[in-house]
């Protein structure tokens, strides 16, 4: 991760990455800087609805979690920041989603308590499955 500051690299670690449903998922932070994160899930026969399908909660979860991680991206050690929430999460499902997937979240509008991000979810093949869109909220 290059371009964070310490506190926001700590929220992507521990808080947004670290969480229980992230680490059950397998989420990996593959890069980050300031406004913008990219996630992977590995594929597991666990996470599917029918064979080698990756069910949309899993995708739906992922978009959560990158959203969440890129406005944690902002973050500084001074903001005082002291928790976040999701408040909004749309996803649009576009193709089935099969193998590791990949999501990037963009962050295009952030003030001091809350973020916009959008964000696509690829097959590592690069097929585009769904994208959406993630309100957060961080409190102070």
């Amino acid at each position: 991760m290059s371009d964070l500051d310490d506190g926001a690299r700590a929220w992507i670690d521990l808080v947004v990455a670290g969480s229980p449903v992230a680490k059950a998922l397998g989420v990996e932070v593959v890069a980050a800087e300031v406004d913008r994160v990219r996630v992977r899930v590995p594929y597991d026969d666990g996470l599917t609805t029918v064979p080698e399908t990756v069910h949309g909660g899993v995708i739906a979860t992922l978009i959560d979690i990158a959203g969440a991680a890129s406005s944690a991206s902002g973050l500084t050690a001074g903001d005082g920041a002291t928790g976040g929430a999701t408040s909004h999460l749309s996803v649009t499902y576009l193709a089935p989603a099969r193998g590791d997937l990949e999501a990037v979240a963009t962050v295009v509008h952030r003030s001091r308590s809350m973020s916009q991000s959008d964000v696509a979810v690829r097959a590592v093949g690069g097929d585009l499955v769904a994208v959406g869109q993630v309100t957060s909220r961080v409190f102070h």
